[in-house]
């Protein structure tokens, strides 16, 4: 019997969330003391880009798509560009921007590490399988200096996690907010961040293998980072706007497609699964490709899947965005 095309749309919907639940809800917990590398990044502990910049726990490094990176250009002979990512060389990519509510002026220090890939998989399923996938974290800073949010994002805008400090406000919280761990799409993230009594905090990023989702945000002690179960590597700090002149054979050439349909969204970073299964319902055929964060791009940098509510969930405006999220900031 013939599918209506309604149902058929629904079909492919449900599909779509069952595949995401799945790829989402089942990972498997990491092993008890798993072999980790440590990535820190070093730079001057009296500059806000290296005292706040985020430390990463990457499980399996002996699997160079769980290493992070540096985007460098590949050029053959026939002046043939491919964009990949150096994991001899990790790197941070650092900015700095301002924005203000009805309440306050603030700052936000943001962070973008990029990886070679998610690689393929059906068993369990990779939906976000592609190249040159990357992660950011923002920490935002009141004015008297002090983090009040982390907020972590994939850099194609997705599995978004906000997490507080105890230096916001209680009124700052979202009305519905709980004090209680996180499900951010099967991963428990903690509620609440406490730097209290830590003479220099680090925020710790522990990365699942395979997918580079987030699973899990502490503070550590920055001098006790070499006592923790791992091996530290040294990640250089870069600024973000390196990432559009990477160094070239005749020149320079960004990281991200500058033109074509692709603009602003990082080269070759194409991801087939959730083209297929997310662009539909989002109404976007790029969903999934990661982009660049800065108003400089033209295209949103959005968080929500619901299309009418594109530009309320774009990060590069972090006041309407928070609002969208439900902060009071």
């Amino acid at each position: 019997m013939p599918i209506a095309p309604d149902n058929r749309l629904l079909l492919c919907l449900l599909l779509a969330s069952v595949l995401l639940i799945s790829s989402c809800a089942g990972n498997p917990a990491p092993p008890p003391e798993p072999v980790r590398w440590i990535y820190e990044a070093k730079g001057s502990g009296k500059e806000r880009a290296g005292r706040w910049a985020p430390a990463f726990a990457a499980s399996a490094p002996d699997e160079t798509y769980n290493r992070i990176g540096q985007p460098e250009v590949r050029q053959d002979d026939g002046e043939d560009q491919e964009i990949i990512i150096d994991t001899d060389n990790p790197a941070v990519y650092f900015m700095q921007q301002s924005f203000a509510t009805d309440k306050a002026v603030y700052t936000n220090l943001i962070y973008r590490v990029h990886f070679p890939e998610v690689p393929y998989s059906l068993i369990p399923f990779n939906l976000t399988a592609g190249k040159n996938v990357g992660l950011i974290v923002v920490i935002t800073l009141n004015a008297e200096n002090l983090p009040i949010l982390v907020t972590t994002v994939h850099t194609c805008g997705c599995y978004l996690a906000i997490v507080p400090t105890r230096y916001l406000p209680q009124d700052a919280f979202p009305a519905d907010w709980k004090d209680e761990p996180q499900d951010v799409y099967g991963e428990r993230l903690p509620p609440l961040l406490d730097l209290a009594g830590i003479q220099s905090p680090k925020i710790l990023v522990y990365l699942r293998p395979g997918t580079h989702r987030i699973m899990d945000i502490a503070v550590k002690e920055a001098n006790d980072l070499s006592s923790l179960p791992g091996t530290i590597i040294p990640m250089k700090i870069e600024a973000m706007d390196q990432l559009d002149r990477l160094p070239a054979r005749n020149g320079t050439t960004s990281f991200y497609a500058t033109g074509g349909i692709m603009q602003g969204h990082v080269k070759d970073s194409v991801k087939p699964w959730e083209t297929l299964l997310l662009g539909p319902l989002s109404m976007d055929l790029f969903v999934g490709s990661d982009k660049a964060y800065g108003p400089q791009t033209g295209i949103p940098f959005y968080t929500s899947l619901k299309f009418w509510r594109r530009d309320d969930s774009d990060m590069r405006d972090f006041a309407r965005f928070l609002h969208y999220w439900g902060w009071r900031l």
